[in-house]
């Protein structure tokens, strides 16, 4: 069993930033990639930002030169870093993982979720 538990989230102020954490544990052979989804009230979940374990990422226009990922690759975490936060970044922020278990299965995985509110 692999759970995800995040952490991190809050309320802040517009321009604020914020760092969200999820660390992943259970049988674990590898993940990739690991990353963050997001959804508004009203709206449909969206890709926030994947990253592999060689370091790649690929950020939704919302949110390029505002949020950065990053990883760790040995203690299976994934960060978070937002800046410059808007209003329009409100949303419950998920944690994902595609994990593989053994050689010949993967699943993926999500985390609870953790509330991002960004108002004044």
């Amino acid at each position: 069993q692999v759970q995800l538990v995040e952490s991190g989230g809050g309320l802040v102020q517009p321009g604020g930033s914020l760092r969200l954490s999820c660390a992943a544990s259970g049988s674990i052979f590898s993940i990739n990639p690991m990353g963050w989804y997001r959804q508004a009230p009203g709206k449909q979940r969206e890709l926030v930002a994947p990253i592999t374990t060689g370091g790649s990422t690929n950020y939704a226009d919302s949110v390029k030169g505002r949020i950065t990922i990053s990883r760790d690759n040995a203690k299976n975490t994934v960060d978070l870093l937002m800046n410059s936060l808007k209003p329009e970044d409100t949303a419950v922020y998920y944690c994902y993982a595609h994990v593989r278990l053994n050689l010949f299965t993967t699943r993926d995985y999500w985390g609870q979720g953790t509330q991002v509110t960004v108002s004044s």
